[in-house]
């Protein structure tokens, strides 16, 4: 079985549903996975927008995820026991698509890793980049879930 990931509430390349948005409730939809490749300890998620004009935005980090955990409910973050990355909205949890107005559709990504460590010694708050030369130490497997929003 090969490794994948699944975003609930709508299907691979489609619309994203208002209700994980900033338009509407800005709640994280519930994510699956399945088929992680061997010696997987623990896994990381980056959901981002490629399609941001000033370049890539991301809208949430998370790592630590044990490797007997092979879902996040759908929830508002605020109490989430994981660690998470400071976005580029400012914050450490969740921030929905929100692309300007106008300007078409975003493509957002819900990049999956399978690392070969339980730990990866960051603290709350760190920065994509330092999230990112972690996990590229480490990856034994990736995944990706893509899905479309347009604000008009």
């Amino acid at each position: 079985m090969a490794f994948a990931v699944t975003v609930e509430g709508f299907g691979q390349g489609a619309a994203i549903p208002r209700r994980f948005t900033c338009d509407g409730e800005n709640v994280s939809p519930g994510i699956r996975w399945t088929g992680e490749p061997p010696g997987t300890k623990s896994f990381a998620l980056i959901v981002d927008d490629p399609d941001a004009p000033g370049g890539v935005w991301n809208h949430w980090l998370v790592w630590d995820i044990p490797a007997n955990v092979h879902s996040l409910p759908e929830s508002r973050g605020f109490d989430s026991p994981l660690k998470s990355g400071t976005n580029d909205f400012g914050e450490r949890r969740y921030g929905g698509p929100c692309p300007p107005r106008g300007k078409g559709s975003h493509r957002y990504f819900f990049r999956l890793f399978a690392l070969d460590t339980a730990l990866l010694g960051l603290p709350d708050g760190a920065s994509r980049a330092s999230l990112e030369k972690a996990v590229r130490r480490h990856t034994v497997g990736e995944t990706a879930y893509v899905g479309k929003y347009e604000r008009r």
